[in-house]
C-alpha cells in the first residue's frame, strides 16, 4: 500500500462522468494523473497526465519498506484472483502445488509479523524517495519540510510465503541494515530473478482508493513479473528485531484499476 502523501502544494482537479455501460455504472474519477494498481501484463494506456519517471532506486533514498496480502498488481506469475475487499487481489499461480511442509505454519497463527501465514501472497514494496530523508515508520518519511513534493518510486516484488528455510529466500537479505551507499539509503539488495521489471507512471495505492476515489499523488512503479518464494519464519523475524519501519502487520490492497482512462501507457 502506498499511502497518501498530502503536499501543500497539490491540489488535484477533479471531474466526473458516468461510463456509458448502463444505467448501473459507476461515475468514475479523471483528471487526475495515472493510477495503480495494474495488470502489468497490459501496456495500453489513456491517461495523458504527463508523469517524468523518477530515477533509478540506486539513485535515491529508500525510505520506506511495507507489504500487502495479496498481490496488488496482476502479473504473469501471480494472476490467481484472492477476491474482492481488504485482503483481495492476486495470487501466484503456485499456489495450489504447495507441498504440506510448505505450508506448515511454525507459529501456529502465533507470528511476530500478524496476518501472515504460509501460503499466502504477498506483494512488498520498497518506496524511495527524492527527500533527503531518513528511512521511517510509515510514507511521511517520504517527504520533509524542505521537501514537501517528493519524487517518488516504488520497486516492488510479489512473494509466495512458504515454510522452508533451507530453500526459500529469507527477508533479512532484502531489508534495510543501515546501509547507506554513495550517500543514500538502501536496502541491503533487491530482488532479482523474477523477470524485468515492468516500469511505468502510477499513484499511490491502498483501499481507501477506487475508480471512484482517485489518489492525487504520482509514483514510478517497477513491478517484477514473476513470483519467488520467500521464508515465512524470516518474515516473523523482521518483524520481532524491530525494523526501523514498524511494520508488523500486512497492509490491505487496492483493487485493480482497469479502466484505460485510468492508466498510463506502458513503453
Amino acid at each position: 500500500m502506498i499511502r497518501t502523501l498530502l503536499s501543500p502544494l497539490v491540489t488535484p482537479l477533479v471531474f466526473v462522468f458516468t461510463l456509458a455501460a448502463g444505467p448501473a455504472a459507476a461515475e468514475m474519477c479523471t483528471g487526475y494523473g495515472p493510477q495503480t494498481p495494474r495488470d502489468i501484463a497490459k501496456k495500453g494506456g489513456l491517461n495523458a497526465r504527463i508523469l517524468a519517471l523518477a530515477p533509478p532506486a540506486s539513485e535515491m533514498n529508500l525510505c520506506n519498506i511495507h507489504l500487502h496480502v495479496n498481490a496488488e498488481h496482476k502479473g504473469p506469475g501471480f494472476s490467481v484472483f484472492g477476491g474482492k475487499g481488504l485482503h483481495g487481489g492476486w495470487k501466484c499461480n503456485e499456489t495450489d502445488s504447495l507441498t504440506p511442509a510448505e505450508l506448515d505454519d511454525p507459529t501456529k497463527g502465533e507470528g511476530a509479523y500478524k496476518g501472515i501465514v504460509p501460503g499466502d501472497t504477498i506483494e512488498v514494496h520498497w518506496v524511495h524517495s527524492s527527500c533527503d530523508i531518513t528511512p521511517g515508520k510509515g510514507l511521511g518519511s517520504c517527504l520533509s519540510d524542505a521537501c514537501a513534493n517528493p519524487a517518488l518510486r516504488v520497486e516492488a516484488q510479489v512473494f509466495l510465503v512458504v515454510n522452508d528455510p533451507e530453500n526459500a529466500l529469507d527477508f533479512a537479505d532484502f531489508a534495510y541494515a543501515g546501509t547507506v551507499v554513495n550517500g543514500l539509503h538502501q536496502a541491503r539488495t533487491l530482488p532479482s530473478g523474477t523477470g524485468e521489471p515492468v516500469v511505468f507512471g502510477g499513484s499511490t495505492t491502498g483501499p481507501k482508493y477506487t475508480e471512484q476515489t482517485c489518489s492525487p499523488l504520482q509514483v514510478t512503479w517497477s513491478v517484477r513479473p514473476q513470483c519467488a518464494k520467500i521464508d515465512i519464519t524470516s518474515l516473523h523475524n523482521w518483524a520481532k528485531d524491530g525494523n526501523v519501519f514498524e511494520e508488523e502487520e500486512a497492509h490491505g490492497v487496492r483493487q485493480l484499476v482497469t479502466a484505460r482512462e485510468l492508466l498510463s501507457q506502458i513503453d
